[in-house]
């Protein structure tokens, strides 16, 4: 229930924590909101380390949807302590950047559904090595999204007097 909960609070209010013009309009609301994502990403992540760790495997699971699962949650709890902690120290382009990789891992769910589908559809029912492979795809997939993200971000000059000064030149 912890991780269910959590989980919709992590992807319903950190969608609006990357809306620019929101964050900008509302910069106090972005730090509380803020604080409440990292809080429920960090539930999401452990409780999902906690059931991978602690539950009987599902049917069709094997070692290597084990071992991903491990990897994933805590790729998503270190990214989300990390996004924290770099914005403490007032570096907002890392912040932003491990918050998007943290953000992407969170919604891996969501694209196991159309992975798992598509999978399906083209191969038939997974076996256990297929659907880890498919489940694992959905993570790498949201993770090289966010990476194109970040790094599009990165290359696009600011919005500042002097970015529009050298574009007249």
């Amino acid at each position: 229930m912890l991780h269910i909960v959590s989980a919709s609070v992590y992807i319903i209010l950190g969608a609006f924590q990357f809306a620019p013009t929101f964050r900008r309009r509302r910069p106090g609301w972005h730090r509380a909101a803020g604080r409440l994502v990292v809080l429920c990403g960090l539930l999401v992540g452990l409780s999902a380390l906690w059931m991978t760790l602690f539950y009987p495997w599902p049917a069709g699971d094997g070692a290597l949807l084990y071992a991903l699962r491990l990897v994933f949650g805590s790729a998503m709890v270190v990214s989300i302590v990390l996004g924290f902690t770099t914005i403490r120290r007032g570096d907002v382009m890392k912040h932003r950047a491990w918050m998007t990789r943290g953000y992407a891992l969170g919604l891996g769910a969501g694209t196991q559904v159309l992975t798992l589908a598509v999978g399906a559809l083209i191969l038939g029912p997974p076996g256990e090595l297929s659907r880890a492979l498919l489940m694992g795809a959905a993570w790498v997939i949201n993770l090289a999204v966010a990476e194109w993200a970040i790094r599009k971000r990165l290359r696009r000059p600011a919005n500042t007097a002097a970015a529009v000064v050298s574009h007249l030149h």
